[in-house]
């Protein structure tokens, strides 16, 4: 599906079809659909109002999100201890962190900033890098759809130098999605020898990224390992009532895990 939008030009309709696809638009067409109904079919009128507050209120809860990333994209472990004391005696190895965002205009900054997950990830990138003494390759572009200017490798490589003090080594300036992140990124490092790669993104979104650089590895016949090196990971999961509540955090997981979730049946 994902190469079927590619070769049609319709990369840029993403946004808007996961608009229209996610929570809570769904959810909201089922009441408006109910209320329409509700002088005519009062039964199936209330059932459709009903999963419709219901589908917004549990899609809303950190126990539904943390919920469904478990059961639908069953992300890695984090890295243990003794994993990264064996990184720091791994030969051409390279760190990889996946784009995930930019803010266009950044008042505050007065230039462009990545947004909190690209931070997040990027900050996790280099802390490995300072434990390990691995260099650090990053991967962004514009998302189809971005106002043109600073890419997120750009803003990546500046916020790296001057905010961390750990400049990165490559920068991969030209992917506008996770498949591209995935063969650009292969092409870029193959040529330098790197044998193994450390890849850094979101626990949610390391099942869909790990699968599109095994695959940009067999097509580009590259001989590397990859270790994956998820963050954000979930820990134990103790349920409290704060679980059941609605907030603006499990609202945003539940988007992104479905977002993933989607991305891996259209082979994205």
């Amino acid at each position: 599906m994902n190469e079927l939008f590619l070769s049609l030009g319709l990369a840029s309709w993403k946004p808007l079809l996961a608009a229209l696809l996610f929570p809570p638009l769904p959810f909201l067409v089922l009441v408006v659909a109910g209320a329409r109904l509700m002088f005519r079919r009062r039964g199936l009128a209330w059932l459709l109002v009903l999963l419709g507050v219901a589908g917004v209120w549990l899609g809303s809860t950190s126990l539904v999100s943390g919920g469904l990333e478990r059961w639908l994209l069953k992300p890695p472990p984090a890295l243990t201890e003794s994993q990264i004391t064996e990184l720091k005696r791994a030969p051409r190895t390279a760190i990889v962190v996946l784009g995930g965002g930019r803010r266009h205009d950044a008042p505050e900054y007065g230039v462009a900033t990545l947004n909190s997950i690209g931070m997040e990830r990027l900050r996790y990138g280099l802390w490995l890098s300072r434990q390990t003494g691995l260099p650090v390759a990053f991967s962004g572009g514009l998302a189809p759809g971005s106002e043109p200017g600073a890419t997120e490798a750009d803003i990546a490589a500046r916020i790296a130098e001057r905010e961390f003090g750990r400049p990165l080594r490559w920068t991969e300036a030209e992917s506008r999605d996770t498949r591209e992140n995935a063969i650009k990124t292969v092409s870029l490092l193959a040529p330098q020898g790197i044998e193994r790669i450390v890849l850094v993104t979101h626990a949610y979104h390391m099942r869909r990224a790990l699968r599109n650089f095994e695959r940009a590895l067999a097509a580009a016949g590259a001989n590397m390992r990859i270790t994956t090196a998820p963050m954000a990971v979930s820990g134990r999961f103790e349920m409290t009532l704060l679980d059941w509540l609605p907030s603006t955090a499990g609202f945003a997981q539940t988007r992104r895990v479905l977002h993933e979730y989607v991305g891996l049946l259209a082979g994205a």
